[in-house]
């Protein structure tokens, strides 16, 4: 069966653009937000830059795993290792198989939440929600972080966040966000609930337990409470969880106990981490700290992962929210990231660790060339939803994507676009696709596309007409806008028989968008357009930019 594919693959590789493909030979990266220098010793915030959210961080002997959020895109839940705590190289994806499990044809912003990576005996386990799926909250299990991942093993219990935590004696205890009990006295009131969890039988066990309501001060009426963890330290049982939201008041709250099912002790000092105080116009603000995870390392000392954003202006931000990484300080018996009304530092002291750097970077300037001639694509690399049918591929002569009928934010209707997907990681970033010669259709359209969600995006491609063959520029930039977008720029191309390099050049919430015949040569297509609605301030939703090659026939 392997030989058959990988023949079907060299057979796809092989078919010339008319056959009905688009071909790519090559797509660039080059990002760099500047920023202070960094010492040897140093290294720099975020550690995983882009659209990472929700980091999830355990300690494995020598070895740190991290997985992130990916709501609609697939291969879902990122899985990355590091020996430093500071360079990060991405092995997997915990759900790869399209059959894994059905997204449905919802919004992006639905689908996978929250992930928690945990390790015992042996076995790694994820505990995840898929919201909209239908399914709720599952876990997956593997004995290789990089792979395979089982199927999902669902849960019966309501809500979101669940973090599954191995005490001393082998029992686990999962929590949550959900529902409190009885009445909700108010708008965003939740709870943060325990219950036992059989790994043997992969069941909940036991009743469930609220261990806090509505948050560390319930008579403040604090938001969502959730992305719950547990973890143990000096005989003391930690629960670490979020309030506030997801957005700028997002704070990082701890809990202890002697007793893993409580009563849990909010700590007076909380929250552990917030940059809710500071002054809105502060340069270069990092703002939405929270949803932290704390790692121990094998020297005692204490680190901790956390998502953050990095607004250009005002609250607009393009690239979602980021992993980012500070030392822990033990205050009295309580662990503090930040203390109040401290500004996250960019650059700081490396945890005591030998160094691994990798050959790509996630944090800092980063630039990269990918060509796709590899079997498979890179697990960087994603698609809105998991695929139903094959309609790209891989070789020697580059990606072969095959049209398809559904544009860009069209995918509600049951179909899916040809869109490959990699998320961009800077304010300041050139992307750059190249196109082998191609004749299409009238109505076709080939190239790069930049997409914030279903209803906020920038392609530009190579489009046939009556007219003729020329570069088209559509933008999308809202509900009531054609689901294709509009039409803003038209260049008629005078022979469709040579390569077309297509780029976008986005400077915060600037925009500019090029292309090119000859190698080098650029010309304008658009300049000086609204970046901004690439941001999660005008577009909504949890998610961050990505971009990537896109091919449309109508």
């Amino acid at each position: 069966m392997k030989r058959f594919v990988l023949t079907l693959l060299a057979c796809v590789a092989m078919l010339p653009a008319w056959a009905g493909e688009v071909t790519f030979t090559e797509v660039r990266y080059a990002g760099d937000d500047g920023g202070p220098a960094v010492g040897p010793t140093q290294y720099r915030n975020p550690v995983v830059a882009g659209f990472y959210p929700d980091p999830s961080a355990i300690r494995v002997g020598d070895d740190f795993y991290l997985v992130t959020s990916t709501f609609g895109y697939f291969p879902g839940l990122p899985i990355f290792h590091s020996r430093d705590l500071v360079s990060w190289r991405q092995i997997g994806n915990a759900i790869d198989r399209p059959g894994q499990i059905d997204y449905g044809n919802d919004e992006l912003t639905r689908g996978l939440f929250a992930a928690s990576i945990s390790y015992h005996n042996g076995t790694f386990y994820i505990a995840n929600t898929c919201f909209y799926c239908g399914g709720g909250n599952f876990i997956v299990t593997g004995k290789d972080p990089a792979g395979p991942w089982s199927d999902p093993v669902w849960l019966k219990f309501e809500g979101i966040d669940p973090s599954l935590f191995f005490d001393d004696d082998g029992t686990a205890w999962m929590v949550n966000n959900g529902i409190p009990e009885g009445k909700m006295r108010y708008d965003g009131h939740r709870a943060i609930w325990l219950q036992r969890f059989d790994a043997a039988t992969k069941t909940m066990v036991g009743p469930r337990k609220v261990l806090v309501d509505g948050g560390a001060d319930p008579a403040s009426k604090p938001e969502h409470v959730e992305g719950p963890h547990l973890f143990k330290h000096d005989g003391y049982y930690y629960l670490t969880a979020a309030e506030g939201g997801t957005g700028e008041q997002h704070a990082q709250m701890v809990w202890r106990s002697r007793k893993v099912d409580g009563p849990y002790e909010p700590w007076s000092g909380n929250p552990s981490l917030t940059q809710r105080d500071l002054d809105p116009a502060r340069p270069d603000p990092v703002t939405s700290t929270g949803h932290a995870q704390f790692v121990e390392l094998k020297d005692g000392s204490w680190w901790a992962v956390f998502l953050a954003t990095r607004p250009y202006r005002g609250n607009q931000y393009n690239l979602g929210r980021e992993t980012f990484l500070l030392p822990v300080t033990w205050r009295d018996g309580w662990p503090v990231i930040l203390p109040r009304g401290e500004r996250v530092p960019v650059v700081l002291e490396r945890p005591a660790l030998p160094r691994t750097p990798q050959p790509i970077p996630t944090s800092g300037p980063i630039e990269w060339s990918e060509r796709f001639a590899a079997e498979k694509l890179p697990p960087q690399w994603m698609t809105i939803h998991p695929p139903k049918q094959t309609w790209f591929g891989t070789g020697r002569d580059g990606l072969k994507l095959t049209p398809s009928s559904t544009p860009l934010g069209g995918h509600g209707s049951g179909g899916q676009p040809a869109y490959l997907a990699h998320r961009l990681q800077h304010h300041r970033a050139t992307l750059t696709a190249t196109l082998a010669p191609y004749q299409p259709e009238p109505g076709e359209l080939a190239g790069l596309a930049v997409l914030q969600s279903e209803r906020y995006h920038y392609v530009v491609g190579v489009e046939g007409g009556k007219e003729g063959t020329a570069i088209a520029l559509y933008r999308r930039a809202g509900k009531d806008e054609a689901v294709s977008g509009q039409r803003i720029a038209r260049i008629p191309l005078p022979s469709s028989q040579q390569p077309v390099s297509l780029r976008f050049r986005l400077d915060g919430p600037r925009l500019d968008v090029f292309y090119a015949v000859e190698p080098g040569q650029w010309k304008p297509v658009a300049t000086g357009l609204d970046a901004s609605i690439l941001s999660n301030d005008i577009a909504g939703g949890f998610i961050g930019a990505t971009f990537g090659p896109y091919a449309f026939r109508p």
